[in-house]
């Protein structure tokens, strides 16, 4: 199994962000610029923006190393033949960040927070397959600390977005 959390490098996908230093108009403006098109030259952001592209590039490379920003292609994993995905909501007896921590290293699990309500942890995963579904939701019944799981089959992905853009976001106490 691989390591679904960030690494020191920022390799492999996304885990915790941290909360922001601080985000100003320029660093949310580069964000929105590149939600529309990650593959947007700096050269066209900076211009747009009216500051330099060293600048451009210097605020990309800080939004990256805190874990703020990571440029993706994003797909639609029914075109990919991937045939089962679905929320699986976790109940843990106990501290839940153990069993978040061996959730998030299955290769399956896509999406895992901690939550509040019902259930403790939400994992999104991703399988070829039912059958495959039906492995992964047991391997997470049978990890310590698991109490119990309710598995929601996607029937259609009907949206999926990720361009709510860094302006709507709160700004950092000064």
């Amino acid at each position: 199994m691989r390591s679904r959390r960030i690494t020191d490098e920022g390799t492999h996908s996304r885990g915790p962000v941290e909360r922001p230093r601080r985000l100003d108009d320029t660093d949310r403006r580069i964000i929105e610029a590149l939600q529309r098109d990650g593959r947007e030259p700096f050269r066209r952001i900076a211009a747009e923006l009216g500051v330099s592209e060293a600048t451009v590039r210097a605020r990309y490379a800080r939004l990256k190393r805190e874990h703020i920003l990571q440029v993706t292609a994003v797909t639609n994993p029914l075109g990919l033949g991937y045939d089962a995905q679905a929320m699986i909501g976790v109940c843990t007896a106990g501290p839940s960040q153990p069993v978040a921590d061996a959730i998030a290293g299955l290769d399956e699990a896509e999406y895992v927070v901690l939550a509040a309500g019902r259930f403790d942890i939400l994992v999104e995963v991703l399988c070829a397959d039912r059958r495959a579904l039906l492995d992964i939701a047991n391997r997470i019944r049978s990890l310590d600390g698991v109490t119990s799981t309710e598995s929601f089959l996607y029937l259609e992905l009907w949206k999926q977005l990720y361009d709510w853009g860094a302006r709507s976001a709160p700004r950092a106490a000064e």
